[in-house]
C-alpha cells in the first residue's frame, strides 16, 4: 500500500502570495512520487501531502523535500521554538477508500 508524508506550514503574514508562487513552482522529481498536494487550511496554514510508492521512496526522497524547504523556509512562521516551520509525519496506508 501507499506511504504519505504530510508537512503543516504557515506562511507568514505578508509572504502569503510569495509562498504559494515559489511552492508551486518547484519541481519534484522524486523517485517512486505518486501525487503531490498542496491544501490551503486556513487564511496563511497549509498542509502538503505526498503520496508515494512505499516508505523506502519516502526515505530517499527526504534530502531533496529539505532542499525544496530552503527554496521557501523565509516565507514561513515557525510554529515553536521546537518544531520550528513545519510540522512533518510520514507513514504507510493502513486504509485506502477510493468511491
Amino acid at each position: 500500500m501507499s506511504a504519505f508524508t504530510i508537512v503543516r506550514f504557515q506562511a507568514k503574514p505578508d509572504q502569503v502570495e510569495a509562498f504559494e508562487r515559489t511552492y508551486c513552482a518547484i519541481e519534484r522529481p522524486l523517485p517512486g512520487l505518486k501525487r503531490f498536494v498542496l491544501v490551503k487550511t486556513g487564511d496563511r496554514s497549509y498542509c502538503s501531502i505526498g503520496e508515494f510508492e512505499s516508505f523506502d521512496h519516502i526515505v530517499s526522497a527526504r534530502t531533496t523535500m529539505r532542499a525544496n524547504l530552503d527554496q521557501f523556509r523565509d516565507f514561513l512562521d515557525p510554529f515553536d521554538e521546537t518544531l520550528g516551520v513545519t510540522d512533518p509525519v510520514s507513514g504507510e496506508a493502513v486504509l485506502d477508500v477510493v468511491r
